[in-house]
């Protein structure tokens, strides 16, 4: 069976680390010394650079590397109509140097008054053709879960008055995906990736009972999401291909919860009907393979198990074997794999603890690995 459009056996998660004048550019902008259109023009040279970078590095489903993001979600999100930023998340996991997220509020109905992503869509498009490679590789669009608006959330911090009760509040939100996911496949993008830490948080125990104490039964959340992810992506047309990212945490080498993905693994497997899962098992707190004797056989899971925290190069011996211990629990074997880093290398602007050159490094690795376990055309 052939991989879903846009999906390679050697992929990534799509951050990458951010130069370094891309990040005291982003400082004067905050400051006044510069305008966003300067900081458009250096993001513009640089992504043009990475793209022919990760091309040169054997990637075949190429991004922008994020570099247009301080957050993975934020920079999505506060695009949307009725939503702002207020203030600061609070919570007992502080990241390096105390950084929290920003605070999403929704202060109104939620809207899409025009595309978020199809400009940024279509000057990585550019880059790819003006690097040769138009027709060789797939242009991937990563963007936030429309559970991201919801989980970290309380009552409190959805309009009572646009929603007195939240079921148009998701009936909203998954109509706004709609729209989006129907102006990015006009603009051409057959792969678009939902980045989600929530159902991933569900499986750490101090995380589930605080979404608990938030939302009610965990059980019912979990379905609860995966009926909106399901409505978001309903309406895309039979050749554009959804996968859905599952991660627990990724700033600054960082992570925030742990715990296998079993408490999700059938809603997860059974119930969300995307068609490629990029799942984070790079060490022990993902827990072991066995969740994944739910996957069905007309699904891929790339399967994270290299990390991108670390600078140290994987043991290429180790991460063959962890694949086919794997491959055990998926119907089809080693068929329905796929490798990557457990996430990516930069989800906050910030970026992981590690070198360009190593990330490089760490990347044509993963293309060694795939080629030498699924041969050398890796979109088979």
């Amino acid at each position: 069976m052939p991989l879903p459009i846009g999906v390679y056996r050697a992929d990534q998660v799509g951050s990458l680390l951010r130069p370094r004048d891309i990040l005291a550019t982003r400082e004067k902008v905050a400051s006044g010394e510069l305008s966003q259109d300067d900081l458009k023009k250096l993001e513009d040279k640089h992504i043009a650079d990475v793209v022919r970078k990760q091309i040169d590095a054997g990637l075949r489903a190429v991004t922008d590397g994020e570099f247009r993001r301080e957050w993975f979600h934020i920079d999505y999100l506060v695009n949307l109509g009725g939503v702002e930023k207020r203030g600061a998340l609070q919570s007992t996991n502080v990241s390096k140097g105390g950084t929290m997220p920003p605070r999403l509020v929704v202060v109104d109905k939620i809207s899409h008054p025009k595309p978020i992503q199809v400009d940024d869509f279509n000057y990585l498009e550019s880059q790819i053709a003006a690097a040769g490679a138009s027709g060789k590789v797939t242009t991937k669009v990563a963007i936030p879960s429309p559970t991201m608006i919801h989980f970290r959330n309380s009552r409190e911090t959805i309009s009572e008055e646009a929603y007195p009760t939240l079921e148009p509040f998701f009936d909203d939100l998954a109509r706004v995906y709609q729209e989006e996911l129907a102006d990015l496949y006009a603009a051409g993008v057959r792969f678009v990736q939902l980045d989600d830490t929530n159902l991933a948080y569900l499986c750490d125990p101090g995380m589930r009972a605080e979404a608990e104490k938030r939302h009610g039964d965990a059980n019912v959340l979990a379905r609860q999401y995966a009926a909106l992810i399901n409505k978001a992506i309903e309406k895309r047309p039979a050749d554009m291909t959804i996968g859905i990212h599952l991660c627990r945490g990724n700033h600054r080498s960082q992570w925030f919860a742990q715990g296998g993905y079993e408490p999700v693994a059938e809603v997860l497997f059974k119930e969300l009907n995307v068609d490629v899962y990029f799942l984070e098992y790079d060490d022990a707190r993902s827990g072991d393979f066995s969740p994944l004797r739910h996957l069905p056989e007309n699904k891929i899971v790339v399967l994270g198990v290299m990390t991108s925290k670390k600078a140290a190069l994987d043991d290429k011996a180790d991460i063959i074997g962890r694949l086919k211990e794997a491959a055990q629990f998926c119907p089809r074997g080693l068929d329905q794999l796929c490798l990557s880093h457990q996430c990516g290398f930069s989800s906050t602007m910030e970026g992981n603890e590690l070198s360009e050159e190593e990330q490089w490094a760490k990347v044509r690795l993963e293309v060694e690995i795939a080629k030498e376990v699924w041969g050398d055309d890796l979109s088979q």
